[in-house]
């Protein structure tokens, strides 16, 4: 009757306010919470602190792990919950790591927290549970592709991603690192079926610099083709962080 929770701090779990940094939702006021763990391993990903643990030699390109003692916590659900609602804000996002592999405590801690507004971020290999998918409002779905270093097999589940595609209250967040990334998201919006105006386009970077760089190419494609462009609101207020 628990949750895994990433830390900001050792012993101080990542519950914090700030705005949507990314995606449909970019620039609300929100709550959020990160969960720690995860199913894949993205060699850019910007929060490897949520399953790099010491001994975990999935490939990253850091080079770093982390103690698990110090980056992760286990707290009772009416406990995240409280943390939750003292912030008071009117919107949630659970993130991660994956927060679907903690898909039964999810259905236990959002009933406490009635009236708030709950995204979710996937990475999109999951299917959302009956008793977890009834109390979410929307879905930020985010498939990894070829450049996140991970096997096309566990990275794109099918099933997973048509269920998403046919629920209106899912988007699409893509990570593009380069031009050829945008045919890998064009061959997968074909075969699942999703729309073009539920997919955002994001530029990969951890920085702003490179946020920028790619951001001008990026954004011109998504003018032209009539997609979504996603910026990394929060790395230019507060770098590459944590509880940000």
């Amino acid at each position: 009757m628990a949750l895994v929770l990433a830390t900001t701090t050792p012993g101080e779990p990542e519950i914090f306010a700030s705005v949507q940094g990314e995606g449909a939702s970019a620039g609300r006021a929100c709550a959020f919470v990160r969960l720690s763990r995860c199913n894949l391993a993205c060699e850019w990903c910007d929060t490897a602190y949520t399953w790099r643990f010491s001994g975990d030699n999935r490939p990253h390109r850091d080079g770093m792990d982390f103690e698990r003692s110090a980056n992760q916590l286990t707290l009772d659900e009416a406990d995240v919950a409280a943390r939750i609602a003292a912030l008071g804000r009117l919107r949630l996002v659970v993130t991660g790591g994956e927060p679907l592999l903690q898909a039964p405590a999810l259905a236990r801690l959002l009933p406490l927290l009635p009236g708030i507004h709950v995204e979710v971020e996937t990475n999109g290999t999951v299917a959302p549970p009956p008793a977890l998918d009834g109390l979410v409002h929307q879905w930020n779905v985010s498939p990894k592709l070829s450049h996140s270093g991970n096997p096309r097999d566990p990275a794109l589940r099918p099933e997973a991603l048509r269920a998403f595609a046919a629920d209106p209250r899912a988007t699409f967040k893509f990570v593009i690192a380069e031009e050829a990334d945008i045919a890998e998201v064009r061959a997968l919006a074909d075969a699942h079926g999703i729309p073009g105006q539920r997919i955002w386009l994001m530029p990969e970077g951890r920085d702003s610099e490179t946020i920028r760089a790619r951001g001008r190419w990026l954004a011109d494609y998504c003018s032209k083709h009539e997609l979504n462009f996603s910026d990394r609101l929060h790395i230019h207020l507060f770098g590459d962080t944590r509880g940000t």
